[in-house]
């Protein structure tokens, strides 16, 4: 199934997060918090403005971006659970 994220929001898959520490410590399924890196899956056209003009986005599909801890809307498509954010929920662009 595709998906086709509406004006300024973005469809983002989770990036795993490494199971141990710099000390070599294996930190368990339950303890661990959900990572706050992503790849951008899919992009909407941009956010539309009062005057009715489209902002292009500022990200595109494939770049890897941080996000807050609380941002966006979990979602399920084909098994795989993606996150539905605004663009104003990215903290920046990992290059």
């Amino acid at each position: 199934m595709k998906i086709r994220p509406l004006h300024d929001r973005v469809l983002v898959k989770r990036l795993e997060a490494k199971e141990t520490m710099r000390g070599g410590i294996i930190i368990p399924d339950t303890a661990k918090e959900k990572p706050q890196e992503g790849e951008v899956v899919a992009v909407g056209k941009g956010k539309v403005l009062e005057d009715g003009k489209v902002l292009p986005m500022n990200v595109k599909a494939g770049d890897r971006i941080l996000f807050g801890k609380y941002a966006g809307t979990d979602v399920k498509l084909d098994d795989e659970e993606y996150i539905i954010m605004r663009e104003d929920d990215i903290l920046g662009v990992m290059e």
